[in-house]
């Protein structure tokens, strides 16, 4: 490791133009790890929105940047105070190491110097489902709020039924509560629902839910969503929004409506999500389905954006040793 390390990245030059170029990546300290990333995963979420050029105003925000918070990779060396061995399988939510070049979230890259308290050690077992952990504990920390939602409500309806959708469906029955409803508008995305129904909204007569969870990211649902609450329910927008949200007053007045924004999830949630990954409770099973090689990424990223038959694509940077 003597000398300066590069990496190839995923760099994101701009609005809807993205390469794969090599980087020098910032010397490590003795907090520091150095890590061989194995996979990241495509979130069609924020990424999507800096991919477009659509994203709020957001701290680190700029061109050119490495995207990706969905990263699993090996330790190759570790720094005496960094708290990790080498050899160990890690998961990456991110990596600013890049110099000029903005990390934002830093993830998508053959080799990243991080922080060894930014990231937690993974189970071989999970191989490349471990990029879903950051979708996962996003999932958690919507109803759990960082324990600051007591006693925890959780959702009797959840809108879309993409990843994020389905993580948190699939936990609400794993915690034994009733298993919820789902709409999804795309008849493709509505498949491989297990242990709870998924409907077109048209479709649903109901409207005393108590408590509905948005993952859809649309900045226009909310008066949709109030109509359908009982008195006193509550919305939590769990998904990431480009546009301002606006709402009738009155009908969210009669139903006494609650409206809480999700945070970002933070590390007691991705320590919850993995030991219920590692041990079966929560299956990841059937959410990867499309992988690509980095030399392909202005296809892939393209592909995950717009193919409904996506869910989640993942980049293998096997290549790139």
């Amino acid at each position: 490791m003597e000398g300066c390390m590069k990496t190839q990245a995923i760099v994101l030059e701009q609005p809807e133009h993205l390469v794969l170029r090599e980087l020098e990546l910032t010397p490590p300290t003795d907090e520091d790890l150095v890590v061989d990333i194995e996979y990241s995963g495509i979130s069609t979420g924020t990424e999507k929105l800096l991919w477009s050029g659509r994203m709020p105003a957001f701290p680190g925000m700029g061109y050119p940047l490495v995207p990706g918070y969905e990263s699993v990779g090996r330790v190759v060396q570790a720094g005496a105070n960094a708290h990790h061995k080498v050899g160990e399988r890690v998961f990456v939510p991110g990596a600013r190491c890049y110099g000029e070049v903005r990390g934002l979230f830093g993830g998508a890259a053959s080799r990243v110097v991080v922080a060894g308290s930014r990231v937690c050690n993974v189970s071989d077992s999970l191989g490349e489902q471990a990029v879903l952990l950051a979708l996962a504990a996003t999932a958690y920390h919507s109803v759990a709020g960082g324990g600051k939602r007591t006693p925890i409500v959780p959702p009797d309806l959840i809108v879309g039924h993409g990843v994020l959708g389905r993580l948190l469906a699939r936990m609400t029955v794993v915690a034994g509560f009733p298993a919820p409803t789902v709409w999804e508008t795309n008849p493709t995305r509505a498949q491989g629902a297990t242990g709870y129904a998924v409907l077109h909204p048209d479709e649903d007569p109901r409207r005393d839910y108590r408590a509905i969870f948005d993952v859809s990211g649309d900045s226009a649902i909310l008066d949709r969503l109030v109509e359908r609450l009982a008195e006193g329910g509550e919305i939590v927008l769990a998904g990431f929004y480009a546009e301002p949200l606006h709402f009738n007053f009155a009908p969210a007045f009669m139903r006494e409506a609650q409206i809480w924004c999700a945070a970002e999830w933070q590390r007691p949630d991705l320590l919850a999500v993995k030991e219920l990954a590692e041990t079966g409770r929560l299956s990841l099973d059937g959410l990867i389905t499309h992988h690509a090689s980095p030399s392909d990424a202005a296809a892939a990223y393209r592909t995950a954006f717009g193919d409904p038959d996506c869910l989640k694509m993942v980049l293998d940077w096997s290549s790139t040793r």
